[in-house]
């Protein structure tokens, strides 16, 4: 089989390629989907050396020779007929091919670089650059369309180039530091102990320098060379493995999984979780060496019977072959797999919940994983260390705040109008690393206070531990918090705590807080007095004050403070009648009729109400029971 990456719909996939009797008798192309498997025949022209289709499947090259390259469309409505090309350098071998587009190629020759447009009408190549540089091996990177050549005698000077649209640029050129150069100098750096890899969105070439009997190394490593598309490339990390033997090279989710065939385990790295040795940051694994999790496979074909137990898969096997960022096939097995990080075991693995928060933060499917980790912390003990809790809500609400920053700086970009500096803003991606208020509530801190056997002033200080953290990143507390708050103190008949948290504002005004401070005025009458004080302070919630007032039947207290605000000239009358009337008190139903009459009066110059106020059952009823004359008199005065 041959193996290639393609890039399709800006996510990378691998596609394998089964060619038999070169293609006579049949080409099989499997993908991860049936969408990128498809199936034909071509000439038997010889040995297959490499063979690729162009991003899309539209073009396929087939490599037979040192000297060109097949081509063949597969667009619909383009003839289905055979073209070749060969390399334009005299006296040079084809090392193999690069599709940088799906329509641009790049040949790699012994004796440099040849990029050509293909045009699939015409059935020809037009060629747009060319290098010429003495190349022992290539390597090239889809993701970011980089190709890195192995230059010089030794093979430790490495030129790189990246390609764009119908562009080639070539990047600053480096050197791989050897441990030790021989004498005569030979080619000494093999394609095998190099990856090219895209970390943390920034690209790297790994180098596996293996332990040195004359340095006195205590074991191999993994040397990181950071390469920028402007600028030198620089050693910036360095992964010890503190062993020796035989190893192989994956990314997955940002993490550098070294797998070590004697031991038949991997040890796994993140560059992020850094501790500085001069310039260079020098890593340790950030978790105990771990062996991938067995595999069963089902047999097939004439020797399997059909009631055959599947068989496990031979792990860390010499037949593996790996390919960046995250495949291993097993030639023997026949099988193709896509490494993974289960997330779920990290927490026994790693104790310190400040580096576990850290680690997790970082990957992809992190967010039920987080949860689980606040919940186990403070079921399982560390409820009772509140630094160690303090620190994993500090480092949860950082990233919280840094999502919440973007949001918002994109919003007033966007509301701002088009202009250069908007058009450069794009929208910020909600991660699972982004764990917010709702988050917490729904998962940890509600069912936190509903444990049994958990101290109530522990409950009490790790709500007030988030509580603090939100203000500490000037994040606003969602009311629900407070709510819980509230509730937890209540439940254990805490009110001393409660009037403090309120007197001191360790507790924000709300409107939904005050609500829920008046129905807890039958179990706490002080409740409903501190509810009116936060309605105030809020100076938004003067309705909300004066139907809290009206329903306790204090209509004079109501009027009282809707004239200390001002508001009483847009008060509804017929709100303040209706409420007297309610208290059966017919001296102050006089008197709250007075008042609007009085306003009618100033505001119209005219006692009486208007139709639009519905105001007409209670000048009946005022008539009633003060008499037609209380009502004349009131009109003369």
């Amino acid at each position: 089989p041959h193996y290639e990456i393609k890039n399709s719909f800006w996510s990378l996939f691998w596609i394998v390629f089964a060619v038999r009797s070169g293609g006579a008798t049949g080409v099989v192309v499997k993908g991860p989907d049936d969408k990128s498997s498809v199936a034909f025949r071509m000439d038997d022209k010889g040995e297959v050396k490499c063979i690729k289709f162009s991003l899309g499947n539209k073009i396929l090259a087939v490599q037979r020779t040192t000297k060109s390259v097949d081509f063949t469309n597969f667009i619909p409505d383009y003839p289905h007929l055979e073209f070749s090309h060969e390399c334009k350098t005299k006296n040079a071998s084809i090392l193999g091919f690069c599709w940088t587009n799906w329509n641009e190629i790049v040949f790699v020759t012994d004796q440099g670089i040849e990029f050509y447009q293909v045009l699939p009408d015409k059935r020809t190549l037009k060629l747009l650059k060319s290098q010429s540089i003495n190349v022992n091996w290539y390597m090239y990177c889809p993701e970011t369309a980089v190709l890195l050549l192995s230059t010089t005698v030794q093979g430790n000077v490495l030129q790189p180039f990246a390609f764009k649209t119908a562009t080639m640029s070539k990047m600053s050129k480096f050197e791989i530091e050897l441990p030790a150069v021989p004498k005569p100098a030979k080619l000494s750096l093999s394609e095998r102990d190099i990856a090219v890899a895209t970390i943390y969105d920034q690209l790297y070439v790994m180098y596996l320098k293996h332990h040195s009997r004359t340095t006195n190394s205590p074991g191999a490593e993994v040397v990181l060379y950071h390469l920028p598309r402007e600028g030198t490339c620089r050693k910036t990390h360095v992964l010890k493995l503190n062993t020796t033997g035989k190893f192989a090279l994956n990314v997955v989710d940002n993490l550098v999984v070294v797998h070590h065939q004697s031991s038949q385990s991997s040890l796994i790295y993140d560059i992020k979780l850094r501790e500085l040795d001069g310039a260079l940051n020098v890593h340790q694994p950030v978790l105990p060496a771990q062996s991938i999790n067995p595999y069963k496979i089902h047999l097939t074909g004439p020797a399997a019977a059909p009631s055959q137990a599947p068989v496990p898969c031979e792990l860390y096997s010499s037949s593996w072959s790996v390919f960046q960022p995250d495949i291993i096939i097993s030639a023997s097995e026949g099988y193709l797999w896509y490494l993974q990080v289960k997330l779920q075991p990290t927490l026994n693995l790693l104790q310190d919940k400040g580096k576990l928060m850290d680690f997790l933060l970082r990957r992809r499917d992190c967010k039920m994983v987080i949860l689980s980790v606040c919940s186990q912390m403070l079921t399982e003990g560390d409820k009772g260390n509140l630094s160690v809790v303090a620190t994993v809500f500090d480092k949860l609400n950082q990233v919280y705040k840094e999502y919440l920053d973007a949001e918002q700086a994109y919003t007033v970009a966007m509301e701002s109008g088009p202009s250069r500096s908007s058009t450069s803003y794009k929208r910020p991606v909600r991660t699972q690393a982004v764990i917010d208020q709702s988050d917490m509530y729904t998962h940890v801190l509600s069912d936190f206070t509903e444990k049994k056997g958990v101290k109530h002033k522990v409950i009490i200080a790790v709500l007030m531990e988030y509580i603090r953290s939100l203000n500490q990143f000037q994040i606003p507390v969602q009311h629900y918090l407070y709510e819980l708050v509230i509730k937890t103190l209540v439940q254990h008949n805490l009110f001393y705590m409660l009037h403090q948290f309120l007197q001191y504002h360790v507790l924000s005004d709300s409107k939904p807080l005050a609500c829920l401070l008046l129905s807890l005025e039958s179990t706490y009458p002080p409740a409903h007095q501190l509810s009116l004080d936060m309605l105030k302070r809020l100076s938004t919630a003067n309705d909300e004050i004066v139907e809290v007032l009206l329903s306790k039947q204090q209509v004079l207290g109501a009027l009282r403070f809707i004239r200390s605000v001002g508001a009483h000239d847009n008060v509804s009358a017929r709100k303040f009648l209706d409420a007297a009337r309610q208290t059966d008190d017919t001296m102050l139903f006089y008197t709250i009729f007075r008042f609007f009459e009085q306003r009618n009066m100033r505001l119209r110059g005219n006692p009486g109400f208007n139709q639009g106020e519905h105001c007409e059952e209670h000048v009946a009823y005022f008539k009633q029971v003060f008499g037609e004359n209380a009502l004349m008199k009131q009109a003369m005065a």
